[in-house]
């Protein structure tokens, strides 16, 4: 059974840097899509970046536009990781970040725009609180 573990969450100053990394156990990664989901106070839980499988699919990512050029999802396989660089945060990326993961054949982005991806996803971890304020 794969476990999902968040961190590196916390208070950052608008402008400021974040990286959250999504530790997995249980099973390797290889064959896994890996995705960051954030939900803000009041608002649904969206998808905002993905990073398939190179060896299912095509090992593509995806992010939501609200944080395109910001933010960098990456994944190392051999330390069943994946990241999530975030910069030049706004008050508006405030929120519990979650890591999320499941085998898909087609490249994670093509399922991100469904209106029901997040039900797509079988394995979460418990979130991280990101704040950013100054």
């Amino acid at each position: 059974q794969l476990q999902l573990v968040e961190s590196g969450g916390g208070v950052v100053q608008p402008g400021g840097s974040l990286t959250l990394s999504c530790a997995a156990s249980g099973v390797t990664l290889d064959d896994f899509a890996m995705a960051w989901f954030r939900q803000a106070p009041g608002k649904e839980r969206e998808e905002i970046s993905c990073i398939s499988s190179s060896s299912k699919s095509d090992g593509s990512t995806y992010y939501t536009d609200s944080v395109k050029g910001r933010f960098t999802i990456s994944r190392d396989n051999a330390k069943n990781m994946a990241y999530l660089q975030m910069n030049s945060l706004e008050p508006e990326d405030t929120a519990v970040y979650y890591c999320a993961a499941d085998r898909f054949s087609l490249p994670c982005g093509a399922l991100a725009v469904l209106p029901t991806a997040r039900d797509l996803y079988d394995y979460w971890g418990q979130g991280t609180q990101v704040t950013v304020s100054s």
